[in-house]
């Protein structure tokens, strides 16, 4: 309650922003002195608030002059592994420094597979980005070294993760689960990318390589979620919870504060919520969960695609 009543009211945090700052408010005084950049902003897909949303960034991205922003639509019907193994690699090729935004968000009421016969939820939200951000790590960390400008990755999640309870988060259910529901694939998928922002980011440190993997929230905004559970609450619950959702430009805040601000440089492994880092729950820095998932996901990938991925001995 004191969560819900601090974010209606739009408290700042320590840095002097908030549930109600918006994108351009947390950019306005970050200062970029180097223009050779490359920004990919995956997820845009033809609902209209990941429109929007996406927008809403690329617009704030223009302003310091990146050399180049790269948007990889998706589908949320056609998502699959082996598709990502025809685009990506070309793709992967042809960047040079990285800037991974905002992941593709996907709820499904409906049990669904990928076409690698994977639960649909946990294929789009995690492994197709996971696969991505794999493919482009090395290259990220030579151009970081070469160019002496930090990369950044950045996930997107929500602050559902925390409704995942231990015994609810096992990679063979993921997979297949035994029992479906959608807002639980969905919380579980999400509490995916920030284990994998912790796991990444302890590789990386152990390199001592110039990139950054952060895990943000960008706040509730109306999405399918929403408009699919309205339904189920009364029309006084429903005129509450809307008054929780962001407008788009704050709901894009938080990714921008985190790709664009000084005050990020060096942070890794974090999450951030309203354009703060916060805490996410203990599962979510179960550090031993994090391996597990990530050397899980590494195998599949190999299996399905036989390839050569960075050696996660080093996590």
């Amino acid at each position: 309650m004191k969560g819900t009543l601090r974010y209606l009211a739009g408290i700042a945090g320590p840095n002097g922003f908030g549930s109600r700052s918006t994108a351009e408010q947390v950019t306005q005084h970050c200062f970029l002195p180097y223009s050779h950049l490359t920004a990919i902003i995956t997820g845009l897909s033809s609902l209209h608030f990941k429109w929007m949303i996406s927008f809403e960034m690329l617009g704030i991205f223009k302003q310091f002059l990146w050399s180049r922003i790269s948007c990889v639509p998706f589908d949320e019907r056609q998502v699959s592994i082996s598709s990502t193994k025809i685009k990506e690699p070309k793709f992967c090729c042809n960047t040079e420094a990285h800037h991974s935004s905002p992941r593709i968000r996907i709820f499904s009421p409906n049990l669904e597979f990928s076409e690698e016969k994977i639960e649909l939820t946990f294929a789009t939200n995690f492994l197709g980005h996971y696969l991505l951000t794999e493919m482009l790590i090395e290259k990220m960390i030579d151009t970081a070294k070469k160019s002496g400008i930090e990369g950044r990755v950045i996930n997107l999640t929500s602050v559902i993760h925390s409704w995942v309870k231990p015994d609810c988060f096992s990679f063979p259910e993921l997979l297949h689960p035994t029992k479906y529901n959608g807002t639980k694939a969905y919380a579980q998928s999400k509490l995916a990318t920030i284990l994998h922002a912790k796991a990444l980011s302890r590789r990386l440190k152990d390199r001592n390589a110039n990139v950054t993997i952060n895990a943000v929230h960008p706040g509730i905004v109306k999405t399918g979620i929403i408009r699919a559970h309205k339904g189920l609450l009364t029309d006084s619950l429903f005129l509450i919870a809307s008054k929780l959702l962001k407008s788009v430009s704050q709901g894009a805040a938080t990714t921008c504060y985190v790709a664009l601000s000084n005050e990020t440089k060096r942070i890794s492994g974090k999450y951030f919520a309203d354009s703060n880092e916060t805490n996410c729950s203990d599962l979510a820095n179960d550090v031993s969960l994090a391996l597990k998932l990530c050397t899980n996901s590494h195998t599949l990938i190999h299996d399905y695609l036989h390839l050569s991925l960075p050696n996660l001995s080093l996590l």
